[in-house]
């Protein structure tokens, strides 16, 4: 149920997400970075998601430390860059991120980008990973159906989630149909598209009935369709909006208005073509 900025979903291997998180992704300068995750920590976030690529992966740890919260009770995600993919150079990789976030595991580790012609030797690197126990789950970040579905012929696993370009512009609904029905969780990365569709007037409508803001009103669309979500902020008084998302609820016909807007549009790069 979603009550509260501590409400989880539960992943098939039991493990519980957080349905919302901080996203962390162009944070560049090390003290915003820090001063962000450790706002966001004591406002009641749980759930801080990284990559290798973001460089910035030493100010989540410290963010984290700066806190009185353990580190038991946080979901800590980072993901493996393009460039190290492959079996041996995926293990030299989250070796690597672990040092810099000064952590002892991870609770989630994904591959970043379906890496033709590598991305399954990565996913063999994350099952030993997870085996081993320092990752505690495992998943994927930008895999349309056909990358799942090539992966699932070969893995021990499947992975817990999907982290993907998902906001009502891009709905994703067949890619989430199909990981609903193979017990994968969807999780969206840009839920308010860059701020690009915050002046949507069908937004605005809705957001001025509820008294909140367009952002909460896209935010709260993703929990009610069971979609975990990063949204990135280091304005504090930000952070705590896109928190704030628990004593309101959109109708059928306000989902479906949002729904509707859908283009299919990305703001991101394709899965199918991407050149890094």
């Amino acid at each position: 149920m979603l009550k509260s900025l501590q409400s989880t979903k539960r992943l098939h291997n039991g493990i519980e997400i957080p349905y919302v998180g901080l996203g962390v992704f162009k944070m560049t300068d090390p003290q915003e970075t820090v001063q962000a995750v450790q706002t966001a920590i004591e406002s009641g976030y749980r759930s801080v998601d990284t990559a290798a690529i973001y460089k910035n992966e030493e100010s989540v740890g410290e963010g984290v430390r700066n806190t009185k919260v353990n580190r038991e009770d946080l979901f800590i995600t980072s993901k493996v860059w393009n460039s190290d993919q492959g079996y041996d150079s995926t293990l030299k990789a989250f070796d690597e991120s672990l040092k810099k976030l000064d952590m002892s595991y991870l609770d989630l580790y994904l591959i970043h980008w379906p890496v033709e012609g590598k991305y399954k030797e990565t996913w063999k690197a994350l099952e030993r990973l997870h085996n081993e126990g320092v990752v505690k789950s495992i998943g994927v970040s930008n895999f349309h159906q056909h990358h799942l579905e090539e992966l699932l012929k070969d893995s021990n696993e499947k992975p817990v989630i999907n982290q993907v370009e998902l906001h009502p512009r891009l709905s994703q609904e067949p890619l989430r149909a199909f990981c609903k029905e193979n017990d994968i969780a969807v999780e969206a990365w840009s839920p308010i598209a860059q701020g690009k569709i915050l002046d949507e007037p069908t937004v605005n409508h809705i957001a001025g009935k509820h008294e909140k803001s367009p952002a909460q009103i896209i935010l709260r669309w993703h929990l009610q369709n069971d979609v975990v979500i990063i949204p990135k902020s280091v304005h504090k008084d930000r952070i705590i909006e896109n928190a704030d998302l628990f004593n309101f609820e959109l109708s059928m016909e306000e989902m479906n208005q949002i729904s509707g807007l859908n283009l299919d549009e990305r703001f991101g790069p394709d899965p199918d073509n991407f050149d890094f």
